[in-house]
């Protein structure tokens, strides 16, 4: 599971220790999941951002694309406030987990092959932790490939589509949604509309 002193990948921590000397108060480490333990719904995004769940240590708490994401599952009876601000802010998710595909902040916001590839135990191990019931929600093409692999199932199998819901035999089912980044909601590839279908489509089928 989940290791917050995690040194697998030699890049990725040897730029956080670069970090944690430029930003004494950042978290500076691998970000952990944040939510509910045996939640009916996990959201998958990629990884920590620079000066927001990197610097907060809770993902999306800080991030652009936090924004968007708590709004949503606010509104959803996902959690008790609309808005992340700091890991004790009192913000609490209910039903719900959020967790990444690459738990520490890369360089320039793009992990390598190889770090996925070596950050993959820990999502599978939290995929695997799941209820037979409960469903996923990822963000972006890069959580996708993830998601599939953690599953052990084939990416030819289960192309990433928008609003697209996969159901495989015996595991969980997921639904992709385009990342809730800020060049995708300001350029208006995901419009809050879109981001509240895919929320509609869950809750659905949630039952």
């Amino acid at each position: 599971m989940f290791n917050i002193r995690c040194s697998l990948c030699p890049r990725l921590s040897d730029f956080l220790s670069d970090i944690r000397q430029q930003y004494p108060d950042y978290h500076g480490l691998p970000v952990p999941p944040f939510g509910a333990e045996q939640p009916d719904l996990l959201i998958v995004g990629l990884a920590p951002g620079m000066h927001g769940a990197n610097a907060s240590g809770r993902p999306f708490t800080g991030d652009y694309a936090g924004i968007l994401l708590y709004e949503t599952l606010y509104e959803f009876g996902f959690s008790n406030a609309p808005v992340s601000e700091s890991r004790d802010d009192g913000l609490v998710l209910k039903r719900c987990r959020i967790t990444n595909a690459v738990k520490c902040l890369p360089p320039q916001n793009k992990p390598t092959s190889d770090e996925i590839s070596t950050c993959n135990r820990f999502l599978q191990a939290e995929l695997a932790s799941l209820k037979t019931t409960a469903g996923i929600i990822v963000l972006g093409r890069i959580a996708h490939n993830a998601v599939i692999k953690a599953l052990g199932l084939k990416q030819k199998d289960y192309p990433f589509a928008h609003a697209a819901l996969h159901r495989p035999a015996k595991l969980p089912w997921f639904i992709d949604s385009y990342h809730c980044s800020r060049y995708n909601t300001q350029t208006g590839r995901l419009t809050k509309a879109m981001f509240r279908k895919v929320f509609e489509r869950a809750v659905k089928q949630m039952g």
